[in-house]
């Protein structure tokens, strides 16, 4: 049976790491440490530098993953931003992202301090958007999202596939077909995409629509208790479009009423979920503190995968971040599954 437990009332969000890949991601991100190292590798507090309860949290929960750590802690991001196919295309900004993250995450594993500042890496994030440099409350999942943006761009190359020849309309054409014709280390650990389904409900013509992700925002479907899976369920059900939310039919050449449905069509490596706490419903805004229970190892979404697709991924938990207040202001959180000691 699988290990459940309940996420604290103020959540904001759960990381899985494929099980598929146990084998590869339980791996330590450095070499075993010998006599002269200190056992708590990666158990490295953050400064707050002024309201970063924000900034910290999803930093030690990216610290938590070991494949991304190996990459900067090995030297493979030197090598990526010294080999740029267009490299006047890269703003120094971007690049130095990505060089005082790496900083960061070697002062967190291989440092000497209990505590170190992550201020180096807020100033080169905050030259691209000033507001993570103000003292002032920010929401952590759009930091996130920055953060994975700016990685990417910096590390990013690019690739040419060659086109292929499908049926129109064919669910495998679509299934198959990737649209990024960039890649990084972000993009292979956290890129995932899914396929929709669209289903004209007057000349019941089925098209569909690919779309990539890094972050799956989940509703939550109920007022008091409900699981991670209730949630998967209600984000992957099928969703009747209608009146003002009429999509426009290519083949009846007007907008129509329509049946819309997702699936996953390329399982990323690592999924990030983001529950959706804050509710606006008119002009009550309300944040919802339903119990979530979520399983810490084998978490499936087969169910979620397009038939096409042969693989059948499962998920274990690796970090959490936590939020803790209303929508006017809290605290934030995390607990981290620690790679080197393989615990909480």
């Amino acid at each position: 049976m699988t290990s459940q437990r309940s996420l604290p009332a103020d959540d904001f969000g759960i990381y899985y790491v494929l099980a598929e890949c146990t084998d590869y991601y339980d791996t330590l991100p450095v070499k075993e440490a010998d006599g002269s190292q200190p056992c708590s590798q990666g158990v490295t507090g953050l400064r707050n530098l002024g309201n970063t309860c924000y900034m910290n949290a999803i930093l030690q929960c990216l610290c938590s993953i070991s494949p991304l750590v190996e990459y900067f802690l090995s030297g493979k991001y030197i090598t990526a931003l010294q080999n740029k196919t267009y490299p006047f295309l890269l703003p120094s900004d971007c690049s130095e992202v990505a060089t005082a993250f790496a900083y960061l995450m070697t002062d967190m594993w291989l440092g000497d301090s209990d505590c170190v500042s992550p201020e180096i890496f807020r100033s080169a994030l905050g030259n691209l958007y000033p507001a993570f440099t103000k003292k002032t409350q920010q929401d952590a999942q759009e930091f996130l999202i920055y953060v994975l943006n700016e990685l990417h761009e910096a590390l990013k190359k690019y690739h040419y596939p060659r086109r292929r020849s499908h049926e129109k309309g064919s669910a495998q054409r679509c299934c198959r077909k990737w649209i990024t014709t960039e890649t990084s280390v972000i993009t292979q650990l956290f890129e995932g995409q899914l396929n929709y389904s669209i289903v004209c409900l007057k000349c019941e013509k089925c098209t569909y629509k690919n779309e990539v992700f890094t972050v799956l925002s989940l509703p939550i479907p109920s007022e008091y208790e409900c699981s991670l899976q209730d949630c998967l369920q209600c984000f992957f059900q099928q969703d009747t479009l209608t009146w003002n939310n009429q999509i426009h039919c290519s083949f009846c050449e007007t907008k129509q009423e329509t049946a819309v449905r997702a699936g996953i069509s390329k399982a990323p490596k690592i999924i990030i979920f983001h529950l959706k706490r804050f509710d606006i419903q008119g002009t009550t805004k309300r944040k919802l503190r339903t119990d979530i229970h979520y399983p810490l190892t084998n978490l499936d979404l087969t169910p979620y995968i397009c038939p096409i697709f042969r693989k059948y991924p499962k998920y274990n938990l690796c970090a959490v971040v936590n939020h803790f207040g209303d929508l006017d202001g809290g605290h934030y959180t995390a607990f981290c599954k620690n790679s080197f000691t393989q615990a909480w």
